[in-house]
């Protein structure tokens, strides 16, 4: 099955899905500078929350693959020229600028970080939703057969009246060889395009179905509770009680560990591009404290917010965010219940 260790080793991979840009601000809101396609080492740095010499060092290593996808660094006039139309300011001899299909490549190759590795979830589990659909393929062969038609009208028929009326004209023959190398461009665009469609298609065919946090979102939330529940079950846990709805006292599940400590359980089964945030892990501090829990656990299908996450360290709560849960849902068992 394609995962995190596959996408991050291979660039075949990485390539069939770089066009999925929409991801990325599923996980998090990316800020770009002012003309509205572009952000800078400090900014990409910031989003995937690591030190810019950590992305430098990542470019060191690709930037060959990024290049690819529009990463780029601008000097002297063509600088200028950019922040004269962007409108920002800066005093910097060079000027490094990632779109977003760059963005999410270094997505796909930054190893230590959290929202990096989000991302790549997000990613996956998107790609596995439309792998597992049916795909109408009418749509990409009729796509590919466009593009020959044209490729074929443009080689037989307009280029060489191009040709011939190069070869008669006087005053515009300029124009006429820069028209005739711009139909040039066009064709080479239509065959790389027509490689990247058969590129993707093959990328699909050999991968194998996955998806531990495609099935999950899929589920509703009695379901999702039901699915922890057996994970408790799974681990050793016992007497555990689903209670969802009215009248849990904000429990959705309560138990006892393997070693008989008294456990209780929050699910939330949120969509991967929000977060559980601080008022929600408060209110269900109150509820461990109400059902004298020696051992609450918050699960949830999306990232807790720093805030958050301070507040569980400081009361002893465990957070199972989204990459916890695909770990423990895959058969690896959670610190707290050992």
């Amino acid at each position: 099955m394609i995962n995190e260790t596959a996408l991050l080793e291979s660039r075949a991979l990485r390539d069939g899905v770089v066009s999925r840009t929409d991801v990325i601000d599923k996980v998090k809101t990316l800020s770009l500078l002012p003309d509205g396609m572009h952000v800078t080492t400090a900014m990409i740095a910031s989003y995937f929350e690591v030190t810019e010499t950590v992305i430098r060092a990542m470019v060191f290593d690709h930037r060959e693959e990024l290049e690819s996808n529009g990463y780029r660094v601008l000097a002297g006039s063509e600088l200028s020229y950019f922040k004269q139309l962007s409108g920002i300011q800066s005093r910097s001899a060079s000027l490094a600028l990632f779109p977003r299909r760059a963005v999410l490549n270094v997505a796909m190759l930054l190893r230590d970080s959290e929202v990096a590795r989000q991302v790549r979830t997000y990613l996956l589990d998107t790609e596995y939703a439309a792998r597992t659909h049916p795909v109408d393929n009418s749509v990409h062969s009729s796509s590919a057969d466009l593009d020959d038609r044209i490729t074929h009208i443009l080689g037989k028929t307009v280029v060489p009246m191009l040709n011939a009326l190069i070869e008669a004209s006087g005053e515009q023959r300029r124009d006429l060889i820069s028209a005739r190398a711009d139909i040039h461009r066009v064709q080479r665009k239509l065959a790389q395009h027509e490689q990247r469609l058969h590129r993707l298609e093959r990328t699909r065919e050999q991968r194998p179905l996955a998806g531990v946090m495609a099935s999950i979102d899929a589920m509703n939330w009695r379901e999702f509770e039901q699915h922890i529940a057996s994970l408790l079950r799974r681990d050793g846990c016992t007497d555990v009680e689903i209670h969802g709805g009215s009248g849990d006292r904000g429990a959705d599940i309560t138990a006892y560990t393997a070693d008989g400590r008294r456990l209780v359980v929050q699910c939330k089964n949120f969509a991967p591009y929000r977060s559980v945030w601080s008022g929600e892990m408060q209110k269900f501090v109150g509820t461990k404290t109400l059902h004298q829990a020696d051992v609450a656990v918050y699960v949830a299908t999306c990232p807790f917010s720093r805030e958050a996450l301070d507040i569980a360290l400081q009361v002893g709560v465990t957070a199972v965010h989204r990459g916890l849960l695909e770990a423990w849902s895959a058969g690896a068992t959670l610190q707290v219940l050992r």
